[in-house]
């Protein structure tokens, strides 16, 4: 028997939803034995607390309370206690622990107050989509993490030396990862994903698994989870998997292109209109505008490390100029073909994937929303090749660039208020005071560049 509780959703006996119920049936019938509880800190690592699996009806009901005091950007230590709250749609068999391990998305409760931790990257997310929602829409997102995959020394460590000289849709032997990447779709898979394709990418050693788009919340979720099998099934292969931007110098770096949509109350594709030259919508024009206008604090938050912007470089593929097209790949955002009304989108290229996929989707929607609030009209699209264009014609075509390194973006982001509030206030100012950090102390720190090229010299 079942009743409802105060949202609607329906709630078995005991008190459990009718979602959590069914979780709890399937770890008894698949003889699961251990839940990881997974969450992230604001800089997007992954983080769990594991628990015997006969706990899932207590982490259903009431929480699983944990230190919140050590978690990069979470609280202080006079104020330390967390609780996990599962979302039982997250509920996933771990494929590399045999079967006996599953893994259960949390969101974050204050303990004091009982409501989702402002400083929870996926409560900030909601909180973006639930603006959304009153404005009268759904958000998709579909990224594309790239990645690198090395060879291992002889102590287990990783090294930058790949195991292939494979390049872009390459096939074995030159890409001798096709067996890697078809275990790590098959562990995809058995997680709940929809594999579209999957491919070498320019660099050597350089890959791209794209799966199905989703809701911005769900994608968000899956990029976390993307990350975990890929380094997981890698190691199995005594690979190590690294999203890590631009490993290598002089060749491509690692992107995560984020394509996002809206679609209305009835289903519709907001983005779509037939009647304009680019089928795009009022709509989608203004949250292009929006997206735009932002673009350089957006990057503090989608390339958010001092790596980052050794790949947001002109002359390996990566865009740097705050323009639009609907041709061409040097500008920051693309419009991609569509073969049908519902695939109109836009396509963001600067995002890595280093970064935190909630904090990054928010920033992103949340500047477009803006941009549709308050009517923003886009700028013409640029289809000439950016790249080709000296700093004269970049002038004239009132086309800026992106900040040049993470002290930069720092310093756009804190200007940037419409960035600051859809992060809120407690991730805004963990998240400027760990970049500062990083920068400054990558200021401070003398490379080996350096060292090999004024040592002797001078």
């Amino acid at each position: 028997m079942t009743d409802q509780n105060e949202s609607g959703a329906a709630v078995a006996d005991g008190g459990l939803s009718a979602e959590a119920q069914h979780v709890i049936d399937e770890i008894e019938e698949k003889d699961v034995d251990f839940l990881r509880l997974q969450f992230t800190d604001i800089l997007g690592t992954v983080k769990n607390v594991a628990v015997p699996a006969t706990q899932a009806e207590k982490a259903f009901t009431d929480g699983i309370y944990f230190d919140g005091s050590s978690i990069e950007g979470f609280v202080r230590i006079q104020e330390s206690d967390m609780r996990l709250k599962p979302d039982p749609e997250t509920f996933a068999i771990l494929p590399w622990r045999d079967g006996r391990s599953a893994r259960l998305i949390c969101d974050v409760i204050n303990t004091t107050t009982g409501e989702p931790f402002e400083g929870d990257p996926r409560s900030v997310l909601k909180r973006t989509l639930e603006r959304a929602e009153e404005m009268g829409y759904t958000v998709n997102v579909a990224p594309e993490p790239e990645f690198f995959l090395f060879e291992e020394d002889e102590e287990g460590r990783a090294t930058t030396k790949t195991n292939d000289a494979g390049g872009y849709f390459d096939l074995a032997p030159k890409d001798l990862a096709s067996d890697v990447r078809r275990d790590i779709i098959y562990g995809l898979e058995q997680m709940g994903f929809e594999i579209e394709a999957s491919h070498h990418e320019v660099a050597e050693g350089q890959h791209e698994i794209n799966f199905e788009y989703d809701d911005a919340l769900t994608t968000a979720d899956n990029v976390g989870t993307f990350r975990t099998v890929v380094r997981a099934i890698a190691a199995q292969h005594d690979l190590h998997a690294t999203f890590m931007p631009k490993p290598i110098p002089k060749i491509n770096g690692s992107g995560m292109h984020t394509h996002v949509s809206l679609f209305d109350e009835d289903g519709n594709n907001a983005f779509h209109d037939d009647d304009d030259e680019f089928n795009l919508s009022e709509t989608a024009h203004a949250f292009l505008a929006g997206v735009l206008e932002h673009a350089p604090a957006i990057t503090a938050v989608a390339d958010p490390t001092v790596n980052s912007y050794k790949r947001l470089v002109p002359g390996y593929e990566a865009p740097v100029y705050v323009a639009w097209s609907d041709r061409n790949r040097s500008a920051l955002i693309r419009k991609p073909a569509a073969r049908v009304p519902a695939a109109s989108r836009i396509e963001l290229r600067s995002p890595d994937p280093s970064c935190n996929p909630y904090l990054a989707f928010a920033a992103i929607i949340h500047a477009g929303l803006e941009g549709i609030e308050k009517g923003l009209e886009a700028p013409d699209p640029v289809r000439e090749n950016i790249y080709e264009f000296d700093e004269a014609k970049r002038e004239e075509y009132g086309i800026d660039t992106l900040p040049a390194n993470l002290g930069q973006a720092v310093a756009e982001f804190e200007d940037d208020e419409v960035i600051k509030e859809a992060l809120g206030e407690h991730v805004s100012e963990k998240f400027i005071e760990a970049k500062t950090q990083e920068y400054d102390e990558f200021r401070i720190d003398v490379s080996q560049w350096e060292l090999d090229r004024y040592l002797e010299k001078y």
